[in-house]
């Protein structure tokens, strides 16, 4: 989340609703997809389960950007919001239980992607969404503004340098795809305009085309 600003610039937050609009797609694909793999396909489930992996590996780097970098220095800025931002502390740690529980029975269905594993996966992709979606609908709301207001703008590209060097190299253009899939034509070419020029030319060359076989693949029926 590198953004060009000047000194008096404040951070473009609307790059984070964007990543959110990510893992609400994500969450909701993924407990559709699964629950719609017949018994015994095996094939499928190992495809879906390497998605689900690459899901909760992004969603899990996010918030752990967000609890070194982004919290602390909320805290020590401000005063009559800090149950505000302790509470998104704690909401994340219930998303990564649920997360926890996802991880658990993902393995259990690959191994065995029969009817009972599938539909316990499925209820705890349910579980997980509902979690996330009130902790993401929160934060937007509430902390974003106290972000745009608190934050400067190094502060604010330091997160998303760090949740890029957390991605492994191999899943940066994947990463990118679903990023821009999420995007207003506006908010894409304000994205793309802050990224050096080989990332652009290696996403319109390679990045694009890959990305889009790759949901083609997990998106079928």
């Amino acid at each position: 989340m590198s953004t060009t600003a000047t000194a008096t610039a404040r951070p473009w937050v609307q790059e984070m609703v964007i990543v959110h609009r990510v893992f609400r797609r994500e969450s909701r694909n993924l407990h559709d997809l699964i629950g719609a793999v017949r018994p015994g396909d095996a094939a499928r489930a190992a495809l879906l389960a390497g998605l689900a992996r690459d899901y909760i590996e992004g969603l899990h780097n996010h918030h752990t950007s967000e609890d070194e970098l982004v919290w602390p220095k909320l805290l020590a800025r401000i005063d009559l919001d800090a149950e505000l931002v302790l509470r998104m502390e704690q909401q994340h740690q219930v998303v990564d239980k649920g997360l926890q529980d996802v991880e658990r029975l993902l393995a259990a269905w690959e191994r065995t992607p029969a009817e009972p594993e599938r539909d316990a996966l499925v209820g705890a992709l349910a579980r997980h969404r509902r979690d996330l979606v009130e902790h993401l609908d929160e934060e937007e709301r509430s902390v974003l503004p106290l972000i745009e207001e608190h934050l400067t703008v190094p502060e604010w590209s330091a997160l998303g340098e760090h949740a890029m060097a957390k991605t492994p190299k191999d899943k940066l253009l994947f990463t990118l795809g679903a990023l821009l899939e999420e995007a207003t034509p506006a908010e894409r070419t304000r994205f793309l305009a802050n990224l050096p020029l080989p990332a652009r030319v290696l996403y319109w060359t390679v990045g694009k085309r890959a990305y889009a076989e790759r949901m083609n693949s997990v998106r079928r029926s």
